[in-house]
């Protein structure tokens, strides 16, 4: 254009001069210009906008950060140089995700990022337009958050923690650590959904494998989680079972003092329920989901529609016993079950 411009001017110097017309023509010709230079330069410099919603503190998100701004720079994206990520975090008040949720909508993010759950249906209300990456959810079809795994057909892709197989490994680990248990307490959700329909079918497998019978306890809201323990302690269960849900997740610390008081050894659907002082996890590794879950974010970002791609479920678990939680139950964990853990906390 600037070669153009130049020839232009040379061309019609004369005529320039001569006709005062044309003057207003060089002026227009200049004018459309330096406006066609800004937009380009403006369309290069444009970075991507990245909103992350999750309902924890910013300490306690801090090795899911980690591992979600790993698989950016993975990707090649720089956090402030080629990409910003905007997070909020609704500090363990649920009440507070809608506004956020609200918040990035109003900052024309790129993508959402949604924690849990949870979040994602708060950033799901929020908007229909801006494309949302779960990171994880244990039952995106039954949560109404996607048509299919394989086709999501919305706004909505990500990941899933479902893996029914998983709750049959949790009873075998429970079995092995307590050669004598004959009962446990399953503490779930709505047992006709699809995860926990389908994770039950597997805890009735193994059960019937191990001759251990079981006591399906439904927790419907937070309340409902105290009456759970004392029907699991009246009911001479051996150990609890906790399934995956929005429930469950928000009150972690509760249950674990709850496991610790009704001194009943308890396996949980993720880490975070270990590190808030819960005795054990066999489940889908939440930092490899995260990790994850910037790959569907640079798909977006190159022109991928969330509707075209696939809910993808876990291809890594890990297994992490607290000895501390042990220690509280008067519970001693076999060397030959501690020594195949991912992690321990001592």
């Amino acid at each position: 254009m600037n070669r153009f411009l130049s020839k232009f001017f040379s061309d019609n110097r004369k005529s320039a001069i001569q006709n005062p017309k044309w003057v207003g023509l060089f002026a227009i010709v200049v004018a459309l210009t330096v406006c066609g230079a800004r937009a380009e330069a403006q369309q290069a410099t444009k970075i991507p906008r990245i909103g992350y919603l999750t309902g924890a503190t910013a300490d306690g998100q801090t090795a899911r950060i980690e591992a979600f701004q790993q698989g950016l720079r993975e990707l090649g994206y720089v956090e402030g140089k080629n990409i910003v990520v905007e997070y909020r975090y609704a500090e363990l008040k649920p009440a507070r995700l809608p506004a956020l949720a609200a918040d990035l909508v109003r900052l024309k993010v790129d993508v959402i990022v949604t924690s849990a759950g949870g979040m994602t249906r708060a950033a799901k209300e929020a908007t229909n337009i801006i494309p949302i990456v779960m990171a994880q959810d244990s039952d995106p079809v039954g949560n109404g958050f996607v048509a299919s795994l394989a086709r999501p057909g919305g706004n909505i892709t990500g990941l899933s923690t479902l893996a029914p197989e998983i709750s049959g490994k949790q009873l075998e680990l429970l079995k092995e650590i307590i050669p004598k248990l004959s009962r446990v307490a399953i503490l779930g959700g709505t047992s006709t959904s699809t995860s926990t329909a389908q994770q039950l079918k597997e805890i009735e497998l193994a059960s019937s494998a191990f001759k251990v019978k079981i006591q399906y306890l439904s927790v419907q809201s937070s309340k409902d989680i105290e009456t759970a323990f004392q029907a699991a302690s009246e009911g001479r269960v051996g150990a609890i079972l906790v399934l995956a849900g929005s429930i469950f997740n928000s009150n972690r610390p509760q249950i674990a003092k709850l496991a610790v008081k009704s001194r009943l050894p308890a396996i949980y659907s993720h880490s975070q329920y270990v590190i808030d002082g819960g005795l054990m996890t066999y489940s889908a590794s939440q930092l490899d989901l995260d990790r994850r879950a910037a790959t569907y974010v640079d798909k977006i970002l190159k022109g991928a529609k969330p509707a075209d791609l696939p809910v993808e479920q876990p291809q890594k678990f890990e297994f992490i016993i607290n000895l501390k939680a042990a220690k509280q139950i008067g519970l001693s964990i076999p060397p030959n079950v501690l020594v195949r853990a991912d992690r321990v906390i001592r």
